[in-house]
């Protein structure tokens, strides 16, 4: 790119040292109004049908939304009529007044007034360009004909709506924006919305909605911030003016701009859901609400459900919101970082044994049930994972409660197949993972018919276990006993029959994975081999010995395979090799 020094003109912003908002909190929810089916709408490369948009509309509703900008009814057929579908089709609530724009020209004011009859609750939202740029530019005028539209506009709007009142009862609203309101001088947005007010007779019982649209983000946050707050501290007559927030996100940082603004005096916000909009779009009021649900302020909107919002939008919009747009893209609740899966998983662990009455999960603000995501795909699995990620997975899909120390080894096992594989693994392909190299797993041994009993000695009353059985050893079936302290002990002395010497066990871990009659248990065991390499073996079966046993039966094979332990002999082999050692 070219050094854009003597191209562009830096925005000045405001001196108003008299700020007070960096001070403040955001404490409540404001009044929203959502424009999707108006500036979201013509922002569309495919406009939505009325269907779509009657599809929306309702979802708006669903969502608790009380104020809904439907239309631009004098800029077109097609907006005309889904405004007078929603009103003869009856789908307006009571308690939902519905918004109409229109620009502050006689006949496209009546236009409007045409669309709405026959609706109870109606905003008439008119508005003239305000800013230095638009009036040098477009209308080519100066301050005192820019006020002329707004008031000449205001003066027909008062007229229309105490005829339709007189006639209908109808209750009507005024919204004034100064359109372009980053970029006009701040005395003249005051001076202008004042006349706008007193010709509109504003009082503290019937308020003029003052909307100051950040059209073009022209600045950092903070100077809309000023903006506002400049406006609220001059206009004359403040208690009789609601003052609403219209941002646009041509920076980048429209959602910082509307909470600095909502601090600084804003009383209302008007954006759409995911920020769809002309040019960056909208201010996204998702991301808005959800962040104030994260502060413990009732946003007074409804994002349960996101995922069936998010889907209903690119219906409807046929545009796709993205991986990582806060709270409901795709990603946005995955962690592909060891250290952050190690977090998270810790993170769980804790809000389960501790049972906080708040959340407390590391990189997670806000739990994904709350917008009914689910904890499965909160940690993803790729050649970046940490050890304890592919363990969680196995937690969350088929209740594998791995024990801390097999996490590396099974987390070495799913890094080096991701890195072959290419691509993050699914759920699926862990546990199939899983179960190849542990659960399924056929080595040299393999046990056969056995028992494992209690019996006590004659001379004291000691219990000592015994195992009797066979064990198959490259297909050929041994016999084999051995007694022990305990079902693994027994086991372990057995297998010396058949030549498994020099293994020492480490650990074991065990836990049921289902309930009821055909109930399992999973046993996870840690053996020291005569190579001097710790191993890991599973065991699963519906009795926790036989699980047990099965997870030595299993460690072995995998030394063994892994050429950490004995190489697997016949009974008939190792007699002779102690023969000619004992001949030595």
């Amino acid at each position: 790119m070219k050094e854009p020094i003597k191209k562009y003109v830096p925005f000045d912003g405001l001196n108003f040292s008299e700020r007070t908002w960096p001070s403040k909190k955001i404490t409540k929810a404001p009044v929203w109004c959502s424009v999707d089916l108006r500036d979201g709408n013509q922002a569309l490369v495919t406009p939505m049908q009325v269907e779509e948009k009657l599809l929306l509309f309702k979802t708006l509703l669903n969502i608790g939304f009380k104020e809904i900008e439907v239309g631009f009814p004098s800029a077109s057929e097609t907006e005309y009529e889904i405004i007078r579908t929603l009103i003869d089709g009856n789908y307006i609530p009571d308690d939902v007044t519905v918004q109409v724009l229109v620009q502050a020209r006689p006949e496209l004011i009546k236009r409007t007034f045409a669309a709405v009859k026959g609706a109870k609750n109606v905003i008439i939202h008119f508005y003239n360009s305000t800013s230095v740029l638009q009036r040098k530019v477009v209308f080519k005028e100066e301050k005192p004909g820019i006020i002329k539209i707004a008031v000449d506009g205001a003066k027909l709007i008062r007229q229309l709506t105490e005829e339709e009142i007189a006639k209908s009862g109808m209750n009507i609203r005024y919204e004034y924006s100064p359109e372009s309101f980053t970029g006009t001088e701040a005395d003249f947005a005051v001076e202008i919305c004042e006349e706008v007010m007193e010709v509109l007779g504003a009082t503290k019982e019937n308020p003029v909605i003052l909307n100051l649209p950040s059209t073009v983000e022209m600045s950092t946050p903070n100077t809309y911030a000023d903006q506002i707050e400049y406006f609220c501290s001059k206009l004359k007559n403040r208690q009789a003016a609601i003052i609403s927030l219209h941002p646009h996100n041509d920076r980048g940082t429209g959602v910082a701009a509307t909470e600095l603004a909502l601090m600084a005096g804003g009383d209302r916000v008007e954006g759409t859901l995911f920020g769809n909009g002309e040019r960056t779009g909208n201010v996204d009021i998702v991301t808005l609400a959800l962040n104030m649900y994260t502060q413990n302020i009732n946003p007074h909107l409804d994002f349960s459900h996101i995922g069936t919002i998010k889907a209903i939008c690119e219906k409807v919009t046929k545009m796709r919101v993205p991986e990582r747009h806060p709270y409901a893209g795709e990603l946005v609740f995955t962690a592909f970082s060891g250290s952050h899966q190690d977090a998270i998983r810790k993170g769980f662990e804790y809000m389960a044994n501790t049972n906080s009455p708040y959340w407390e999960v590391p990189y997670l603000p806000i739990n994904p049930a709350d917008v009914s995501r689910e904890y499965e795909p909160v940690i993803r699995i790729n050649s970046q994972s940490g050890k304890g990620g592919a363990a969680f997975v196995l937690q969350q899909a088929v209740g594998y409660h791995l024990p801390k120390e097999m996490h590396p080894a099974f987390g070495k096992i799913v890094k080096a197949y991701a890195d072959e594989f290419g691509d993050e693994l699914s759920s699926t392909q862990i546990v199939d993972l899983f179960n190849r190299e542990y659960v399924d797993f056929k080595g040299i041994y393999s046990l056969g018919k056995h028992k494992v009993y209690e019996e006590s000695t004659d001379s004291s009353e000691e219990t000592h276990t015994h195992f009797q059985g066979t064990v198959i050893v490259k297909g050929i079936t041994t016999e084999i006993t051995g007694i022990g302290n305990g079902p693994i002990d027994a086991f372990f002395n057995a297998l010396q029959a058949v030549g498994v010497e020099g293994y020492e066990f480490i650990n074991y871990h065990e836990h049921a994975i289902s309930r009821g009659s055909d109930s399992k248990a999973i046993s996870y065991i840690e053996l020291k081999a005569p190579g001097n390499g710790h191993i890991f073996g599973v065991g699963i079966a519906n009795n926790i010995n036989l699980a047990s046993i099965l997870g030595v039966l299993n460690a072995i094979n995998r030394a063994i395979a892994q050429n950490l332990g004995d190489s697997g002999k016949t009974k008939g082999q190792i007699k002779r090799e102690r023969k000619e050692k004992a001949g030595k």
